[in-house]
């Protein structure tokens, strides 16, 4: 496609304004390891909430929901938008638990929350296990999306696009900090969104499209609409909606959507001014990325469908993308070289910004696993903030290298997602319950991630060729039930084999976190003296699910609009306007 001078002019002067916020940020970044990872802990909720959207917004994200909705139709979505559910819990029970907790990581919540040699080893084996492993797949994600649409909207070979992508990233999230990323994310955001609107609002009016009304009347299109799957047909029901809704929410650990919050999510609490600012951080994410932010994504994967139905058209449309590459995520790059000169400028700068504010924030987020949970705590205790800083910018460059080498072998999104939810599948229910339950011990944590480790592999790699338990065509989701059943006996085997933590340990992460009592009584009970925090999770979880219903009724209401379904649409709106007064009011209630 034929790039403009125009388009060039706008690219440039993304790539300008990152640069500069990250030199602008640098000089405070680099006076400690706390500035450089948590920027003083003075952070506000809209500045915060705005950086998660942004790091959400990956460029393979809508690689994602475009692979899924040509797939299984707009209800295949249920697969992530179930995780909402797992966001609320974090919004109303545990962004003001992780506030109080003051950890530069939540690595470091280990030996806070579990004492000795055990919780020792938990903090340095995630510290590399998440912040280089699990970090460098997800940025491997979303450098194979950057490939594909280096590939497709500009001829880059992959090589090309990852030098290109990564050189800028490691620079501005090198030198700021998360300062520096949190006020490019804020920029980046803005940029990413006009892009993606822009483009959906263009495409509709394609000559092969012609209009929204056409689109959704058209024969390739109309069975994808719905937003619940067939109902009388399990073999899309339960995987769909029955598995995510019941089981996946809570049970699958998987980044940006951890049970009890966590990652750089966690991050982003930890260095929010006070409780409020991180409970409005969460609160705002999740609005945005659940309930608004899909529509364009899934425009531009419903208007695929109409100009390139099959794979074989995009392989005859775009021979110099490679055969490994090809797949129906490549749709939505595809789209977008129909896009003219000026507009297709400002999407390709969208979408360089969904790439460089993810990896960035994953660039923060690993380094500061590397640097607080691992140099400093088991390498070099007495290094200087200079050093840790110094330790931090080599590993940024470090963990970008990494994930630029594994994402030219990868081929296919969906397939890492996938994985890394059933790596996970098992371990989410020790994260919700270890902050309401004493009788959790590092123990059960190493257990937990240990056994959904061999369970996954076994799954993923051997179950496939030796057919010990059959799994037929269609119920792949019956890998995450296993997982999740086999890990959870699991752990809460070793957890009722093995000694508790040691009271002084519990009490010390009692009285510092204050969470509700009930599950610390037997512990409590032994001390009278220990004032018991009674708390207010019943009003939270109650929170939690009217915030639930708010998101998914703003979800559906927008649905509903571009459906042109007034009555269902009418109904929606006003389902999220009552969920939206009484959580706002609860917010603002908020000291």
């Amino acid at each position: 496609m034929n790039i403009s001078l125009l388009d060039w002019g706008i690219i440039a002067a993304f790539f300008v304004i990152s640069m500069l916020i990250g030199v602008y940020t640098s000089k405070k970044a680099g006076t400690s390891a706390k500035e450089f990872f948590l920027s003083g802990r003075n952070m506000p909720w809209w500045l915060l909430g705005v950086s998660m959207v942004a790091t959400t917004f990956s460029a393979d994200t809508p690689n994602l929901v475009t692979d899924i909705v040509r797939t299984n139709g707009v209800s295949g979505n249920w697969v992530w938008w179930a995780f909402l559910l797992t966001g609320m819990l974090t919004v109303f029970v545990y962004a003001k638990l992780w506030r109080r907790s003051e950890v530069t990581t939540d690595l470091e919540f280990y030996e806070l929350r579990y004492g000795g040699k055990s919780a020792a080893f938990l903090r340095a084996f995630r510290a590399i296990y998440l912040g280089v492993f699990f970090n460098v797949v997800i940025m491997a994600t979303v450098s194979l999306a950057a490939i594909k649409i280096g590939g497709v909207m500009l001829g880059l070979s992959p090589i090309e696009t990852l030098l290109i992508a990564s050189i800028v990233t490691v620079a501005y999230s090198s030198l700021g900090g998360l300062k520096g990323v949190l006020l490019t994310d804020f920029f980046q955001f803005f940029i990413a969104m006009t892009g993606a609107i822009g483009a959906a609002y263009y495409i509709l009016d394609l000559p092969e499209i012609g209009s929204l009304d056409v689109l959704l009347s058209h024969p390739n299109v109309v069975d994808k609409l719905n937003f619940l799957p067939d109902f009388n047909d399990w073999n899309v029901i339960v995987p769909l909606l029955i598995m995510p809704l019941a089981i996946q929410w809570w049970a699958t650990w998987y980044p940006g959507a951890e049970p009890g919050g966590g990652g750089y999510i966690a991050q982003r609490m930890l260095s929010a001014k006070d409780e409020k600012n991180a409970i409005g951080a969460t609160l705002f994410f999740n609005i945005a990325h659940y309930g608004m932010r899909p529509w364009p994504w899934i425009i531009i994967a419903l208007g695929s469908l109409v100009i390139f139905p099959n794979i074989s058209d995009m392989q005859e449309a775009f021979p110099h993308i490679p055969v490994d590459k090809m797949g129906h995520d490549l749709a939505y790059s595809a789209m977008l070289t129909f896009l003219p000169a000026g507009l297709i400028g400002l999407v390709l700068a969208s979408l360089i910004a969904a790439v460089m504010s993810t990896l960035s924030t994953h660039l923060n987020w690993g380094s500061s696993y590397v640097v607080n949970d691992f140099y400093l705590r088991f390498l070099k205790p007495e290094a200087t903030d200079k050093e840790l800083v110094l330790v931090g910018r080599i590993s940024t460059v470090v963990l970008m290298g990494l994930a630029a080498l594994l994402a030219l072998a990868m081929s296919n999104a969906l397939e890492a997602f996938e994985i890394l939810l059933q790596i996970g599948a098992g371990t989410g229910a020790i994260f919700i319950l270890r902050w309401f339950w004493w009788r959790i011990n590092a123990k059960t944590e190493i257990a937990a991630m240990l056994i959904s480790l061999v369970v996954a592999i076994f799954f993923q790699y051997v179950n496939p060729k030796l057919n010990i338990i059959p799994i037929s065509e269609g119920q792949e989701y019956l890998k995450i039930l296993y997982g999740v059943i086999i890990t959870t006996i699991g752990w809460v085997t070793v957890t009722l084999l093995t000694k508790p933590e040691k009271d002084d340990v519990l009490l010390t992460f009692y009285r510092k976190v204050k969470p509700a009592a009930f599950g610390w009584k037997k512990l409590l009970n032994r001390y009278p003296e220990e004032e018991q925090e009674q708390g207010q999770l019943p009003m939270e979880i109650g929170l939690m699910l009217v915030g639930s219903i708010m998101v998914y009724a703003t979800l559906f209401a927008v649905g509903f609009w571009i459906y042109s379904n007034v009555v269902g649409a009418s109904i929606a709106t006003g389902i999220a306007i009552l969920g939206g007064i009484i959580i706002f009011g609860s917010w603002k209630k908020m000291k």
